[in-house]
């Protein structure tokens, strides 16, 4: 195989389907086309930008900006095909693809974009009904007030009862807590935006009306996490940390908690764990939770039960890949034989990269790995400043030995001839026609949101 450095003689083209065009989708396209490969990056919407337009609350203008900038210019590179509304498993069938289309190898970079389902059995039957996921919460939160948003929309109840632990279910608390407020300043006659909230804080625009957050009735959210706060995954504990150390970290996760908890007027039950539902007539309307404790680090529950009543529940327990059709499964996630370069057993010329491995849905864990995350980083990505001055640190770097690694064994496959590459392109070029694709820059300035 030719070094890293050399060109790939045209006739041992590697050509490489890349699923999903977002973080890690688009940095393994990058490499490998910097090798001299043909890469084609599917991507279920229109724009490539996965997590960070869909997860990422809106909010989050300059990082949104900057995490667009580099992804359009690793897919804007010679050799990257980039062919949008075409989902594995609906448009395109998985198999088809690995062993009909002509790729050489199958990158698998679709994130993790199904939510874990709250373990409380029956439960899913009342979605919609009282039960809301994060996923599609956020996503609605971010394209509703967008012209021609078609996908669900959700209310914004006061009194929500939030289901989970860490960063993202802090947004969703965020979004509740700004919405709610919002609201009742507008019956006041009073306006107030959504980025001035969460910029300045729910406490200091209320003041400049001369108002506490007690004078709007608002009874805010509540998250129920099921271990103590200063286990919530805000910061890492990095590998082979001090007791000195960990303590640091666990007191630094209190710390931004109790920052934000203070600035958007939520709160937090820990300690508690759903068991069941509370169903009148045919809504959730609450939850009955177990009390819990921590035992060597380990969840334990106890004999205590109560219940928490709440106006909906929101479940944010974390989002796995979605399945595909002819993939193995293993628990929530691919059964991978190689977790190193993601390989899984029936298909040896597919590899796997980002969440879609990992099993983790949150941004910062995908752009960064949690342990090399500074707490400030942390503070301004939760906007505990006056702003978000300082969460760019968390743009721009990936797991640059896991994206590597799957980049060399996706080229190192046995490359096409020139009438494969030729029919290959033919195949990738009918699917764009199809979805009226027409050149990247054209296609991406259409698609631009208003």
């Amino acid at each position: 195989m030719p070094a890293m450095s050399e060109p790939i003689p045209a006739k041992e083209t590697p050509c490489v389907a890349v699923i999903g065009g977002a973080t890690a989708g688009a940095e393994v396209a990058a490499r490998l086309a910097d090798r001299g490969a043909l890469v084609a990056v599917f991507d279920q919407n229109p724009r490539p930008f996965g997590k960070i337009e869909d997860g990422l609350p809106r909010w989050h203008v300059n990082l949104r900006k900057k995490e667009y900038a580099t992804i359009r210019e690793k897919l804007g590179r010679e050799g990257v095909h980039f062919v949008p509304n075409t989902k594995v498993g609906r448009d395109v069938d998985f198999a088809e693809l690995v062993n009909d289309w002509g790729f050489t190898s199958v990158v698998l970079a679709n994130g993790a974009w199904r939510d874990r389902s709250l373990p409380i059995d029956g439960i899913d039957a009342f979605t919609g009904r009282g039960l809301v996921y994060q996923n599609p919460f956020i996503i609605a939160f971010n394209h509703e007030e967008e012209p021609g948003y078609d996908g669900p929309r959700f209310a914004y109840p006061d009194g929500a009862l939030v289901v989970g632990g860490g960063l993202a279910s802090i947004d969703v608390a965020k979004v509740l807590m700004l919405e709610t407020t919002r609201a009742r300043l507008k019956e006041r006659g009073l306006e107030a935006s959504i980025g001035e909230l969460e910029t300045r804080g729910i406490p200091k625009i209320l003041a400049t009306h001369d108002l506490v957050f007690e004078d709007l009735g608002l009874a805010g959210c509540t998250i129920l996490y099921r271990r103590d706060v200063e286990d919530m995954p805000l910061s890492e504990i990095p590998e082979g940390a001090t007791p000195e150390r960990a303590a640091k970290v666990r007191k630094g996760r209190r710390k931004i908690l109790e920052k934000a908890m203070a600035k958007f007027c939520f709160t937090l039950e820990p300690l508690c764990a759903p068991e069941t539902a509370i169903i009148e007539g045919d809504r959730l309307v609450g939850l009955g939770l177990r009390r819990t404790r921590i035992e060597n680090g380990r969840v334990v529950t106890t004999d205590e039960v109560f219940e928490r009543r709440g106006a909906c529940v929101i479940s944010s327990i974390g989002s796995i890949p979605e399945a595909i059709p002819g993939i193995d499964m293993k628990g929530e996630l691919f059964d991978f034989s190689d977790w190193d370069v993601g390989r899984l057993e029936a298909w040896p010329t597919v590899f796997s990269v980002g969440n879609v491995v990992t099993g983790k849905g949150n941004i910062v864990a995908s752009r960064k790995h949690a342990a090399r995350v500074s707490q400030g980083a942390i503070e301004a990505f939760l906007g505990l400043g006056d702003g978000h001055a300082g969460e760019e640190a968390l743009a721009g770097a990936v797991d640059e030995e896991a994206t590597e690694r799957v980049a060399q064994a996706a080229s190192g496959v046995a490359g096409a001839s020139d009438a494969e590459r030729s029919a290959l392109l033919e195949r990738i070029a009918a699917r764009q026609s199809a979805v009226g694709f027409d050149g990247f820059d054209a296609w991406m300035e259409r698609h631009a949101p208003a």
